[in-house]
């Protein structure tokens, strides 16, 4: 769909849709993190019964197989109506999707695909407390034992774990050869004997990630995706979502959230200070091409082009941008913003200054860090020659 009648009229029916059903206060100071599960499992259901929770998907599933300009119109929708992200079902609908869609077998797609959109959550189960935006550095072994793979290990940083259903689990099965091959993806139940969760408290007060302990846990076969020790290249389609589709919908809702960094401009007086207006010009430009960025890497991917780097430039960019965008609210909202609960469940664009703050700087290191990012991008891109090892400044 690109007529813009088309697009306008799905405008106006997610519009009425929202009117009716958006959630609210859902960013109540005094919510509990139960009352945060309970609110988004009730969300995501309605935008499944309403077609939109996987606009990305293919067809065949409800609200599935919308064009690109069809996904920005819904995600501008929903950041204007200040709705909710989706994050306990993030990794489900994103990582595990992008997983299963592109490496998984007929029967994996089959078994798991619709019980996403039935509610079940997954996790990731990617870095370690030695391997982090190394990720190739992974220790937790995999032992082929009969039909099942026999797991232990301890993973780090694994969104939300502590509510997940499943794990999308990297492990070693072999130390042969570079440190890239010899790893396997799996899928792993949460509930299996020998996995133990515990959640990371943050410091603005959120539990939003979690460590998972793995003491001989057992996997079968046949919840390999691809073949034993080709899991790194299984890998890349996990965080290729996480670096295309994943921040286009981050990007939009950005965009849509400059609305607040309008308002404490007015709020505070600061409609003459050249300076304010100048840099809130800046910010409205940068995000406006972070936006336009992640277009263009989406309309590559849909036309079958691939580029080593893309990816890299598009996280690059957003992490830039939100952090200019929570440290330029944060300033303008003087020190009574600092002074607020700064709990948001993992969320972002909230209002919550400080919290946004915080949170902006964890983007810097999620899903890769910055400095990973742009080696990806001199090495690879523009073919730069590989930093020396033992450099040191």
């Amino acid at each position: 769909m690109t007529d813009t009648a088309d697009l306008e009229a799905l405008r106006r029916e997610v519009r009425s849709f929202l009117a009716a059903e958006a959630p609210t206060g859902w960013r109540d100071a005094s919510r509990t993190q139960d009352d945060f599960v309970r609110t988004q499992r009730d969300w995501f259901g309605k935008l499944v019964r309403a077609g939109y929770a996987i606009p990305h998907w293919p067809a065949e599933y409800p609200g599935g197989g919308r064009s690109l300009a069809e996904q920005k119109v819904i995600y501008e929708e929903l950041a204007g109506a200040d709705c909710p992200r989706l994050l306990l079902s993030f990794v489900s609908t994103y990582h595990a999707f992008a997983t299963l869609h592109e490496c998984g077998n007929a029967e994996q797609k089959a078994r798991y695909l619709p019980k996403i959109l039935e509610g079940e959550t997954w996790c990731q189960g990617f870095s370690e407390p030695g391997a982090g935006s190394d990720l190739a550095a992974i220790k937790t072994r995999a032992e082929l034992k009969g039909d099942v793979y026999v797991i232990n290990g301890q993973k780090v940083w694994s969104t939300m774990a502590q509510f997940a259903d499943k794990c999308l689990l990297l492990a070693r099965t072999s130390s042969d050869g570079v440190k890239q091959a010899g790893i396997t993806y799996l899928l792993m139940d949460m509930k299996a004997p020998g996995v133990t969760v515990r959640p990371i408290h943050q410091i603005q007060g959120d539990e939003e990630f979690a460590e998972i302990f793995l003491d001989n846990v057992e996997i079968p076969v046949s919840e390999r995706v691809g073949e034993e020790g080709k899991g790194w290249a299984v890998a890349q389609a996990t965080l290729a979502s996480e670096r295309g589709l994943t921040l286009m919908e981050l990007s939009y809702r950005m965009r849509g959230a400059l609305g607040r960094v309008a308002k404490l401009i007015r709020e505070h007086g600061h409609e003459e200070d050249r300076g304010v207006l100048r840099d809130f010009g800046t910010l409205v430009t940068q995000v406006d091409a972070v936006c336009a960025i992640a277009d263009q890497f989406l309309d590559n991917r849909i036309n079958g082009i691939e580029r080593m780097g893309d990816a890299s430039i598009v996280k690059n960019a957003y992490s830039r941008a939100l952090r200019a965008y929570s440290a330029l609210g944060l300033r303008l909202g003087g020190m009574d913003e600092q002074y607020v609960a700064p709990i948001t469940f993992g969320d972002l664009n909230t209002g919550n200054w400080m919290a946004d703050f915080m949170n902006s700087y964890a983007w810097t290191i999620a899903g890769g860090s910055e400095e990973v990012q742009r080696n990806i991008i001199a090495e690879r891109m523009l073919d730069m020659p590989r930093e020396p090892k033992g450099w040191v400044l």
